[in-house]
């Protein structure tokens, strides 16, 4: 499992990224002391293991190569709310029979949003 991973995004973009990621399911958590002020972690729970994404405002963030994949259980319905928030969701192929799409967070980040992974089958 991978815990968490973190996006560099410029200080504007904080605000419009906690919401975006709401939209997929994260809210924020506490950070631990020693980097409090610095990150914002924001958790997406799945049964007992927690799954974050850490937000770190920096002066010179641009977007970051690459994507973050993740797998949502009301698919079509989040897809519309990225929609009516503005957000261009571009859908892609089904390459292990999962509807999935891209989407850029309010910092420019591509994230990859799917029905279910490649090693799961629909229920």
């Amino acid at each position: 499992m991978i815990q968490h991973v973190t996006r560099e995004i410029p200080r504007s973009a904080l605000d419009p990224c906690i919401e975006f990621y709401g939209v997929l399911g994260f809210v924020p958590v506490p950070a631990p002391p020693g980097i409090a002020g610095r990150a914002v972690w924001l958790e997406r729970s799945r049964g007992q293991e927690g799954t974050q994404i850490h937000l770190m405002p920096r002066d010179d963030a641009s977007p970051q190569t690459g994507h973050v994949g993740i797998v949502i259980e009301h698919y079509d319905a989040t897809l519309r709310r990225l929609r009516e928030q503005g957000h261009q969701v571009d859908l892609r192929r089904e390459h292990w029979g999962s509807p999935r799409a891209y989407v850029r967070d309010p910092a420019g980040n591509l994230v990859e949003v799917m029905a279910w992974p490649p090693t799961a089958l629909p229920e």
